[in-house]
């Protein structure tokens, strides 16, 4: 199963990084500088009978630096963290910057109501509640 997600994971990067090249829309991350370094967050998608449950890891990334957004039942979650190293000995100088972004996109199994949704992030986890259009929402059928 691990080579299947190594594949998914590539194909969105590949996917993501022609969508923007070729459209020459960055959206305030610089996914073109540098391809290899965004990775794809690991996520549940738990669907409820009112609502859609998703929860993402995003260890490392501040709150301030993550961007969520939904649009067509599509979810998409951006995040970007950078870290700075500085080391001085005498004449020496070495300093070493490290930056790494997050992308994943997902179809929602229902319509939802983008306008109700509640985020909470604690601990490197992102949890999103969508809330179901009524219409979408799950309804138990008897089998007689």
């Amino acid at each position: 199963m691990s080579a299947f997600k190594e594949f998914e994971s590539r194909i969105e990067n590949m996917l993501h990084n022609f969508w923007n090249h070729s459209s020459g829309m960055k959206e305030g991350f610089d996914f073109l500088e540098s391809p290899a370094l965004t990775t794809m967050p690991k996520i549940d998608v738990i669907e409820r009978d009112k609502e859609i449950l998703v929860k993402a890891e995003l260890p490392g990334i501040a709150k301030d630096d993550i961007d969520v957004s939904i649009a067509d039942r599509r979810l998409v979650i951006k995040g970007c963290s950078s870290t700075e190293a500085k080391e001085e000995k005498g004449d020496y100088l070495k300093k070493e910057i490290s930056t790494s972004q997050v992308y994943r996109s997902i179809y929602l199994p229902a319509e939802v109501d983008e306008d109700q949704v509640k985020t909470s992030f604690k601990d490197g986890l992102l949890k999103l509640t969508i809330p179901k259009h009524k219409n979408s929402q799950r309804k138990k059928i008897p089998v007689e």
